[in-house]
């Protein structure tokens, strides 16, 4: 068996074009982001091109609302095309549903040259053809009993409206490739049968329309998914028999689960459309994305995508599968919402505030702008500036900006709901839990209106806190700053109450406390 080797052009800085061609048959997820990402920092390294391309010629399957989920999670990102669908280039169309024009010709310059030819076999023929090759212990492959039919037999079937599609008459041969990740890689041919390549001159499958489309957009890189990998040689071929130059490949590794399987919902892995609504930023997606199978060779873990664009290169990808952990998205998306302004991260979380029905927009007369919130359960206004202080006591606490419901809800109800026995710390008793809390409303009560900060607070709570453990002859100053910090959240974990009772104000904070009283 005669052995191919592929040689691959070399290609210059500013030369290189790389594509990403997602099937709108799904929404945007991580693997296909990550593939995304890893091209465009390749083009961006290379001074070269990044081409969208949609591969939508699986009519049933797909949907405009998918085209539009990846479109808008790839702008999200901050992933940016120079040609594509939507702002065209010179190699369009960029969609493969208004290609098939093209493919027509290449598939009849096939069936010409005899490279390619029509298949009457039926499915239950195949896979009876199936069965008896797995039974005498042969790998399962069309036979290419239809390899052979003379053109006259070919039209009269075609003519009587036979079931067909068309297959590429695979060359028997070893196909040796370099893979710019994996190295030497090669597959014997002999093993894969002849394929199909079209239902019909109009119907082209995904092997053929994938060639023709890389050819003619003159796609110098293809870097894709490691499932692909075994597509590789068929292109190859595919490539040669009309005559077409090679790109060079490089395929990445799987992401894997913690547990090592393929992952999937179970493991946290969503569309990036969800890891948005859930409140993670691009940011951290990008610079986690980037680290699913690569390394810098270095201690430092945190990357913007220009930082990337730098440092990034596929020699340092590994081989094996990336392991998704989204202990460490969460870690990553938290330093990103440590380092947004408060005000730029306070007008990210109204939206989350808004869509529980904790707050809603006051609109402007013409509603051209907001000029304020509504505090729906108490109907009373608020200002930007008041969303920014309760943002900004919790901003250290933040993973994911959805949190800022569960963590901030207390300070947009009227009253809170919790159980009394939540106000208890350690061996309290409810006798000493009331007498904690009465001490620090009599304190506080006596600061007047324009004292009412946090310095002020802490240093009046901590003291009363002290002499309370002193008089229950105890240590630890949670005897009353426990209980009082329940009272003005109603939470297990919060802010401090110096912080919280800050924000709140002192007629809200007084009253809390003699809600906390009467509850015992």
């Amino acid at each position: 068996m005669t052995e191919s080797r592929t040689e691959f052009r070399f290609v210059k800085p500013g030369e290189v074009r790389v594509r990403f061609a997602p099937s709108p048959t799904g929404f945007l997820h991580l693997g296909l982001a990550r593939t995304a990402l890893v091209n465009y920092i390749f083009a961006r390294k290379n001074e070269g091109k990044f081409i969208l391309r949609i591969e939508d010629t699986d009519v049933k399957r797909s949907k405009e609302v998918f085209e539009k989920d990846i479109l808008e999670g790839l702008k999200w990102l901050g992933i940016k095309w120079d040609e594509g669908p939507d702002i065209g280039g010179n190699y369009g169309p960029y969609r493969q549903s208004q290609r098939r024009a093209i493919y027509r010709r290449y598939l009849e310059k096939l069936l010409k040259e005899g490279k390619a030819y029509y298949c009457f076999c039926s499915k239950e023929e195949l896979e009876a053809e199936r069965q008896y090759q797995m039974s005498i212990g042969q790998p399962p492959h069309y036979s290419g009993r239809c390899a052979s039919l003379s053109k006259e037999e070919v039209e009269r079937r075609l003519s009587e409206g036979r079931p067909s599609v068309i297959r590429f008459r695979m060359p028997s041969r070893k196909v040796v490739f370099n893979d710019l990740i994996r190295g030497r890689v090669e597959f014997d041919t002999s093993l894969i049968g002849d394929i199909v390549i079209a239902k019909d001159l109009d119907n082209p499958l995904y092997n053929f329309s994938v060639v023709v489309d890389d050819f003619e957009m003159k796609i110098t890189h293809v870097i894709r998914g490691e499932d692909h990998i075994s597509n590789t040689p068929k292109q190859i071929l595919i490539q040669e028999a009309l005559g077409f130059s090679h790109p060079t490949y490089a395929h990445l590794p799987l992401i894997l689960g913690p547990d090592r399987t393929k992952l999937s919902k179970r493991h946290g892995a969503v569309a990036i459309s969800e890891y948005r609504k859930k409140g993670y930023l691009p940011q951290a997606l990008i610079n986690f994305m980037a680290f699913l199978g690569w390394n810098p060779g270095t201690e430092r873990e945190i990357y913007s995508l220009n930082s990337l664009i730098k440092d990034f290169s596929l020699d340092r990808i590994q081989k094996s599968g990336a392991v998704f952990n989204i202990k460490r998205l969460d870690f990553l998306n938290g330093f990103y919402i440590r380092q947004t302004p408060v005000e730029k991260l306070t007008e990210l979380c109204i939206p989350y505030l808004v869509e529980q029905n904790l707050i809603e927009p006051v609109w402007s007369s013409d509603k051209l702008y907001v000029k304020g919130y509504k505090i729906v359960a108490t109907g009373k206004t608020i200002d930007f500036n008041y969303l920014t202080k309760i943002v900004s006591i919790y901003r250290e606490r933040l993973k994911k900006l959805s949190e800022i419901v569960e963590l901030t809800d207390f300070f947009f109800k009227e009253k809170l709901d919790y159980e009394k026995q939540l106000l208890k710390w350690r061996e309290m008793s409810e006798r000493e839990i009331k007498y904690a809390l009465a001490r620090a409303e009599k304190q506080l009560s006596r600061i007047e209106e324009e004292d009412w900060d946090r310095e002020i607070l802490q240093e009046i709570l901590v003291r009363e806190a002290e002499k309370l453990a002193e008089k229950l002859k105890r240590e630890g100053r949670g005897y009353l700053l426990w209980p009082v910090r329940v009272a003005l959240t109603g939470k297990a974990t919060s802010a401090s109450p110096f912080e919280v009772a800050e924000v709140l104000g002192k007629e809200r904070t007084l009253r809390r406390l003699r809600q906390a009283i009467e509850m015992i």
